[in-house]
């Protein structure tokens, strides 16, 4: 693993990740979160604080990255949370079928090489009717951002490891087989259109 993927980028992403604007919707979404718990790309842990741990009975917090889970082992020391650390990316979640009642994913479908992968396992491991929690980057709806996201998004993806500016997260999340139940979307000031374009809500895993 380089030194910049270990060592600089954990703490670029975890200064980055979370000013004031990103911070509250982080809040208002993972607060929701209850039962068995799988997060999948837990980075450096940003979300622990704002999980009800009276709610959370247990967190699986998949990251693949050494760097990331120094930082997020210091996050949950501030937390009441019981969490499990996975070695693993998100395309490959080790978990049994119908194992968790809910998933988060925040800023890692964006990034994930394997996103149809990534989404079959989620819904592989959620039980009947359990809920995909996301906040996630993407395409712009307006055609003059999307124009600049397509310039920068070989810049991005090599900055922030895979990061991807242009993908319809909602769609890719319906067509995996959930129900969006509620959304939001927006850009994330104070930073620039073309890289915070975002939806976040809650979709249900459909029985099929």
């Amino acid at each position: 693993m380089s030194f910049y993927k270990d060592r600089i980028y954990p703490y670029l992403v975890d200064v980055l990740g979370d000013p004031s604007p990103i911070r509250r919707i982080r809040q208002q979404i993972i607060s929701q979160a209850q039962g068995k718990v799988l997060e999948i790309g837990a980075g450096s842990g940003a979300n622990f604080i704002h999980y009800d741990p009276a709610k959370v009975s247990k967190l699986y917090a998949l990251e693949p990255n050494p760097g990331m889970v120094r930082l997020a082992e210091k996050q949950q020391r501030k937390t009441k949370l019981q969490v499990e650390f996975i070695d693993l990316p998100g395309e490959r979640i080790p978990l049994d079928d119908h194992a968790v009642d809910c998933v988060v994913s925040t800023f890692t479908l964006c990034t994930i090489p394997g996103i149809k992968d990534a989404l079959r396992g989620i819904a592989r491991v959620l039980k009947p009717g359990g809920e995909l929690i996301f906040f996630e980057l993407g395409l712009s709806p307006d055609p003059a951002v999307q124009r600049w996201q397509t310039r920068l998004e070989p810049v991005f993806h090599r900055m922030f490891q895979g990061l991807y500016l242009t993908r319809d997260i909602p769609a890719l999340i319906r067509e995996a087989g959930f129900q969006i139940e509620n959304m939001e979307a927006g850009y994330l000031a104070p930073f620039p259109k073309s890289s915070t374009y975002s939806w976040w809500g809650v979709a249900r895993k459909v029985p099929r």
